[in-house]
């Protein structure tokens, strides 16, 4: 068990919602972006969720689109999030995900990126264009580095497809409210039935992502999943905010303390 499903445990022991933020890794430099999440992790964020800059993040929002393109512009690379992420854990034992693209981790090499990201702290991945259906070989590197391996699950969640995809997937369940792109709303009874469907086949937690943006919203989402996964609404925050690490801050005590009400 590792510090992602640690986590997890000891809130479904206490009852507690969890509040999983994304942030970009080097929107608007890396100094700043350690600053926001050390911001985070001291004020009650349960997972940051650190998005590797890519040219064609096909899953992503215009918000995140543009956090992944300042990002770029300063020429980051997955060493330097890897060194991002050591850095962090030297001070602090949030659990950490990376979100990204497959074709940086290919370019990297998977098993040296899994042995380094492990060696620096990281606890799960969520690699937006993985299908699972091709996904078994870097699964079975995953598990032998302890790294939690998080499908995207779709809005159709009672096939078999589904079942063997929430098998797979570890740590938590990554349940996409809708079809499109991240920064989306949808349906809150709908999404209510998608979690009850999901509950109905994993005892994994239940965490819902993409369309999330406002505190109603996320007490909504909150009273039937285990957790809520907020990411443009954040960078949004970030974007106009002068004291980003003040911000991000703020951001999260607001969150946290919505999510204590459900």
């Amino acid at each position: 068990m590792n510090r992602l499903e640690k986590h997890f445990t000891e809130l479904q022991k206490r009852h507690e919602k969890a509040l999983i933020l994304y942030i970009t890794a080097g929107d608007p430099d890396m100094a700043a972006t350690l600053n926001i999440m050390q911001a985070l992790a001291e004020n009650g964020v349960d997972c940051i969720e650190l998005g590797i800059p890519f040219s064609d993040p096909m899953a992503d929002g215009p918000v995140i689109q543009r956090a992944s393109a300042r990002a770029l512009l300063n020429n980051i690379n997955l060493r330097d999030i890897l060194s991002l992420v050591k850095t962090f854990r030297q001070t602090h034992q949030t659990p950490v995900v990376l979100m990204g693209y497959f074709n940086t981790i290919l370019h990297f090499g998977p098993e040296a990126f899994l042995h380094e990201y492990r060696a620096a702290g990281g606890d799960g991945l969520i690699i937006a264009d993985l299908p699972f259906e091709e996904g078994e070989h870097f699964e079975s590197l995953c598990r032998e580095h302890s790294i939690n391996l998080i499908y995207l699950v779709s809005p159709e969640p009672g096939t078999e497809r589904t079942r063997n995809i929430l098998a797979a997937t570890g740590g938590f369940v990554y349940c996409v409210s809708h079809y499109g792109i991240t920064g989306q709303h949808t349906d809150n009874n709908q999404l209510d039935n998608i979690v009850r469907s999901l509950k109905s086949m994993t005892t994994l937690p239940i965490a819902v992502g993409f369309g999330i943006s406002s505190v109603e919203q996320a007490q909504q989402a909150a009273r039937s999943a285990d957790g809520v996964i907020i990411g443009s609404w954040l960078i949004s925050e970030l974007e106009q905010a002068q004291d980003k690490k003040l911000a991000a801050a703020g951001f999260c005590i607001t969150l946290k303390e919505a999510l204590t009400l459900v």
